[in-house]
């Protein structure tokens, strides 16, 4: 099958859309056609270098499309299926899928390098061989996946707002569900409200959440963030822990939840000072793979029992997870139509990163054509 997508062919670079050969499905594989595709950070972090990929790769890995072709093996998934793209697969059987981790399941490894679980290419251009974002590439209007990175929604559901759930909206929302264990009259702050952070919000509001604390540095997302759950909106780290201080007396956040867009050393150190003895800083944004230094106040966190806790997909088992945040869209619990910012034409995909990166954007989607 002929196709475009866009490709990053080296760090730096702007994404190229042009005219990719991709193979049918083998074994344990399925041939999906992509209705949409978010358009998340971590694309921009393979384009920067700071999240080690292969080039030349196709970017995307936030997909929802229909199972339009399916390879031998395949057990679950049949043509016409509607389907979300899970960016982490799960094979069920691993020690991590075993034990409610599927999050970290060992499948993993090959996917995050951009290529196929038995270690092949299915996607090909200007005459060699191009890896996938995440084993996926949903910049593309097709893909060739393992059935294991495919989770199965119903019909209803609007594939350019499921798409979200297949690594954004669920990483945010496990971020506070799962990893902070946001309770009931809890202090939470969330500090960047992007696609991921717009679901630490709203995994905040729904795990009870007494006060919500937004901080972002573009105060035209404060609205936004205020529709998401927030009860409070700042625009600066030394203005919400003077307004932390004043809502719990002095006794801070139980937790504070980091989803910007980079991660910088100082930001880790100013998120242990918003938090109570005993509270947790769940570290959910990216540092650049070669930041080995980050600034915590180690005998603090020793004093006062605080915690750093890392966050990959926000802890979530997506073939239970992602049906269940569905469920709550359906009932209006979880807002999804307006994390969505704008929408995009695959040939606009560097404006709309262009957008992101100015924080015009909530979340981007990017809309096939067939």
């Amino acid at each position: 099958m002929k196709m475009n997508a866009a490709i990053l062919w080296d760090y730096e670079q702007d994404w190229s859309v042009e005219e990719v050969d991709l193979d049918p499905p083998r074994d344990g594989e399925v041939l999906v056609s992509f209705e949409a595709t978010g358009l998340c950070h971590s694309d921009h972090h393979i384009r920067t270098g700071d999240l080690p990929a292969p080039v030349p790769i196709i970017g995307g890995h936030e997909g929802a499309g229909v199972i339009v072709d399916v390879g031998l093996g395949v057990r679950d998934l049949k043509v016409g299926d509607h389907v979300v793209a899970a960016f982490l697969p799960a094979c069920g059987r691993c020690r991590w899928c075993a034990t409610g981790h599927s999050n970290l399941c060992d499948m993993g490894a090959n996917s995050l390098i951009g290529l196929q679980p038995d270690g092949t290419f299915r996607r090909h251009a200007r005459g060699q061989d191009v890896y996938a974002a995440i084993g996926l590439g949903t910049f593309a209007p097709y893909g060739t996946v393992p059935e294991a990175s495919m989770i199965k929604i119903d019909d209803d559901i609007p594939l350019s707002r499921a798409c979200l759930l297949g690594c954004g909206v669920t990483t945010g929302w496990g971020s506070a569900v799962n990893t902070a264990d946001v309770s009931p009259g809890d202090t939470v702050v969330v500090i960047g409200c992007g696609g991921i952070g717009s679901g630490a919000i709203q995994g905040a509001r729904l795990a009870g959440a007494e006060k919500i604390v937004v901080i972002d540095v573009v105060d035209t997302k404060r609205d936004k963030a205020f529709l998401f759950g927030a009860t409070h909106f700042v625009t600066s780290m030394p203005e919400a822990i003077e307004l932390v201080g004043q809502l719990t007396r002095g006794v801070m956040a139980d937790s504070a939840i980091l989803t910007v867009g980079v991660v910088e050393p100082p930001m880790i150190n100013d998120a242990f000072g918003i938090i109570r003895k005993g509270g947790a800083v769940v570290l959910t944004a990216l540092a650049p793979i070669s930041d080995v230094t980050p600034m915590m106040p180690t005998a603090m966190i020793t004093l006062f029992q605080k915690r750093l806790l890392g966050s990959l997909y926000g802890e979530a088992n997506p073939r239970a997870d992602i049906p269940r945040l569905l469920s709550l869209y359906r009932e209006g619990k979880l807002l999804l139509d307006e994390t969505i910012t704008a929408e995009y034409k695959l040939e606009e995909i560097n404006e709309a990163y262009d957008d992101m990166l100015a924080g015009r954007n909530i979340r981007g989607v990017v809309i096939h054509a067939h």
